[in-house]
């Protein structure tokens, strides 16, 4: 379910007619996010740690508002719920953009990721599905403790989808941490809203 914003009366009118006139309107932001807690729970889980971390990125997105808005038409919509295109990678080193759908519960979700994992790696080509408008784009680059990351991206195209994408798993002492990048439309999300999905993130990592 959506409902369309009224763009007229919005709080955000100005930042959305602003950024939107941008030829990239995205902006990222990179950080350390701390691992060290979720690691060990997905291990006693026995939920692969990329689903793990997968579900809680999910989870913290659907509960900011500014995450949920998309463009279409030109008009803002909010959505009730998000779900995610992950990359998943084949044996021949390949990729497709899956279709996850969000559930709340964690078994739930670790069941519906893992059959459709498993699809993706035995399904050729990139785009293998339809993908809706109320989805973020998720990806893993877990051979590189990255500090910075671009998209590639097709200007024409007008994508408001917010992209998160993780790195190498880094062990320092007794800590684990994960290079994050996060990316999204600044007519939709800022620096504050980035704050606030970071800081639930972790939370969600750690309890």
């Amino acid at each position: 379910m959506k409902q369309e914003i009224n763009t007229n009366t919005w709080n955000r009118k100005e930042h959305f007619k602003f950024f939107s006139q941008f030829n990239e309107p995205f902006f990222s932001i990179t950080c350390d996010i701390d691992m060290t807690v979720a690691y060990e729970k997905a291990k006693k889980h026995k939920i692969p740690f990329f689903i793990y971390y997968l579900h809680k990125s999910l989870t913290a997105i659907n509960s900011i508002e500014n995450f949920k808005y998309r463009i279409d038409d030109k008009k803002v919509f909010l959505y009730d719920n998000i779900h995610v295109s992950a990359t998943i990678m084949r044996e021949d080193k390949t990729f497709g953009f899956s279709m996850m759908h969000y559930h709340e519960n964690l078994l739930e979700f670790n069941q519906m990721a893992q059959l459709e994992i498993n699809r993706i790696q035995n399904t050729p080509g990139l785009l293998t599905t339809s993908y809706p408008e109320n989805i973020i784009h998720f990806s893993a680059i877990p051979w590189i403790n990255f500090t910075g990351l671009t998209h590639a991206r097709n200007f024409s195209y007008p994508d408001s989808c917010p992209k998160i994408s993780f790195g190498k798993l880094i062990q320092k002492e007794s800590q684990k941490t994960m290079s994050l990048c996060l990316a999204a439309h600044h007519g939709l999300v800022d620096g504050y809203h980035m704050g606030l999905l970071i800081e639930k993130l972790q939370h969600l990592l750690d309890s």
